[in-house]
């Protein structure tokens, strides 16, 4: 769906730099940036983080407000903080930032912390195969509202004791996932920015709601029609209901079955259709897999690696 880049605009203009928008393209110019306060009106991790590195060589403090907290940005400020910038209030949604006169020249090692969209997938596929399974290092604090949920809806599982990613911002548990019943979760199941639930994370409910007994309903009001392609789960036998392009029921449980799906063009509705097929009894055979391949890094060998009967090919 659409996708606005104007908070990106917004923030840049702030700095001091001036963007005309062409038919085809962006005419962007400045002279001299200087600081400024940032107000974000739509709280975008990308938007964030373009205002992050351009404040990062501007030797003036920047404040950033109603700034995306989420870990995308919160690695972002880590890499920056190990570059010389100093950056405060990281994990909040407002950033001062004062960056330097010029770009550092220095080598700096820095390790990106595990992610939370791949936990997730994991999580997904052992609640929909009613299999127990160990996920170690996964980023407590970017699925906690996630677990709760799935908490309250049945799932079984404990977490180890926290320790610190290896970029020292990041907290880091094993999850331990039991066999589960689940049932519906009785509010409807939509995403906020961090520390809600992560937009990312919420197709995988669509899935999930396949095996939990009643009806589920899921609110995708960020992304415009994504919601419609949650229906291609039906395509496995799940019972949906589109209510209109951001809402949709989904009836459960459901015994899934096997089918031949192309993929949608949409990383995350893609991911939860082979998830489904984990669970659907028989051979099926889903297309097109260059989004999945795009956001989950050997998928195919992890899920061999704890007992999935999959293979790939080129097409």
């Amino acid at each position: 769906g659409l996708r606005t880049v104007r908070p990106h605009l917004y923030a840049l203009e702030k700095l001091g730099v001036s963007i005309e928008a062409l038919s085809d393209r962006y005419h962007v110019t400045h002279s001299k940036l200087h600081g400024a306060e940032i107000i974000l009106h739509e709280s975008s991790d990308t938007a964030t983080e373009n205002a992050l590195f351009a404040a990062s060589l501007i030797p003036e403090t920047t404040t950033i407000k109603y700034a995306s907290p989420n870990y995308q940005v919160q690695e972002v400020c880590g890499f920056l903080k190990a570059l010389g910038v100093r950056i405060e209030g990281i994990g909040t949604t407002t950033l001062q930032v004062t960056g330097l006169a010029e770009a550092p020249r220095k080598n700096i090692d820095y390790s990106v912390a595990q992610d939370p969209t791949d936990a997730m997938f994991f999580i997904a596929a052992a609640i929909v195969t009613h299999s127990k399974l160990a996920i170690t290092g996964v980023p407590i604090e970017f699925l906690e509202i996630e677990l709760f949920i799935l908490e309250k809806m049945g799932l079984i599982y404990s977490l180890s004791s926290p320790r610190v990613s290896e970029n020292g911002i990041t907290k880091l548990v094993d999850l331990h996932l039991e066999p589960s019943e689940l049932t519906a979760f009785p509010e409807k199941i939509h995403p906020r920015p961090y520390p809600g639930l992560n937009i990312d994370n919420l197709p995988f409910f669509a899935v999930i709601a396949t095996v939990a007994k009643g009806t589920t309903v899921i609110h995708d009001w960020v992304f415009e029609k994504r919601a419609i392609y949650y229906t291609e789960l039906d395509r496995l036998g799940a019972h949906t209901i589109l209510h209109d392009p951001h809402r949709i029921s989904i009836e459960g449980p459901t015994n899934l079955k096997a089918a031949e799906i192309i993929c949608p063009p949409a990383l995350r509705p893609a991911t939860i259709l082979l998830v489904g097929m984990l669970a659907a009894k028989g051979r099926s055979v889903l297309r097109h897999v260059y989004s999945i391949n795009r956001g989950y890094e050997e998928i195919v060998e992890r899920l061999q690696a704890i007992g999935a009967s999959i293979s790939s090919s080129a097409e």
